[in-house]
């Protein structure tokens, strides 16, 4: 009998020592004029998938339900998400909203992660505020937490004599982005972004990844420790380039994750 209780102790114990690591399904959602695939070409997915990562599916509205997903030895999954990218936010934030519902359904078991790109970032932000999906972390990728001063210009050619001309110019983004635009200005009274970033955040880590030469978005709207309700609790890692996804962005991601997720 001694040596029994002895076995189930060790046992016990042993169980308790070993580490556990939980499982995560992260999403990838792109930025203004994109799609889902805008994470493909330049190698971001490639690079996930020799490191653990297995690229399950992409939604998109109206798309084929998602097939079965491959065996895999630590249940870390990635989607592309492709959203209504000249919509207002809100709207955006109701389709990643509905596409998390789906996902956290599929991987009961597994935390959410969001990575944004652009836009992507704030839409992923307000979902995590708004929305009632439990997010582990954001990491945003040349984001314009406070604004930029392009969508002002939009919004101002849209107004001049110029925005009657833009559609037969081929520009009639300018005009389906109103908006957007209007969501996107630095933020002041009465914008979304000044009652966004005023509002409690939900706990979990923020990244903030800084481009040092973004023509469309200042580096300071791109730190999350700017925001508000953010100050001191975003990491924040300043990068060479333009405003474009590339192929480092890849080899970053991967080190974030293995320091962000152990």
């Amino acid at each position: 009998m001694a040596k029994i209780l002895r076995f189930i102790t060790l046992i016990t114990f042993f169980l308790i020592s070993v580490p556990t690591y939980a499982n995560y399904t992260l999403v990838l959602i792109h930025g203004y004029l994109g799609d889902g695939s805008n994470w493909r070409p330049v190698g971001i997915i490639n690079t996930l998938q020799h490191n653990g990562w297995q690229d399950a599916g992409h939604l998109f509205p109206n798309g084929p339900s998602l097939g079965l997903i491959q065996p895999n030895s630590n249940n870390n999954y990635i989607y592309t998400v492709t959203l209504p990218s000249e919509a207002p936010l809100s709207i955006q934030a109701q389709w990643l909203d509905m596409y998390l519902q789906n996902l956290q359904q599929r991987h009961v078991d597994n935390s959410l992660v969001l990575v944004g790109h652009s836009a992507g970032g704030v839409v992923a932000r307000l979902v995590m505020v708004a929305g009632k999906i439990k997010v582990k972390g954001l990491i945003s990728i040349a984001s314009p937490h406070l604004g930029t001063y392009k969508a002002e210009l939009g919004a101002d050619i849209n107004n001049s004599p110029a925005g009657l001309i833009t559609p037969m110019l081929g520009l009639g983004a300018i005009n389906r982005s109103q908006g957007l635009y209007y969501d996107l200005i630095r933020e002041r009274p009465n914008s979304l972004l000044f009652w966004l970033n005023r509002q409690p955040h939900p706990k979990g880590f923020y990244v903030s990844i800084i481009r040092n030469a973004d023509d469309w978005v200042a580096p300071y709207s791109q730190d999350m420790n700017n925001v508000s309700a953010l100050h001191g609790l975003s990491k924040t890692i300043t990068t060479i380039g333009n405003h474009s996804l590339n192929f480092s962005d890849g080899k970053l991601l991967v080190n974030l994750l293995n320091k962000l997720l152990k």
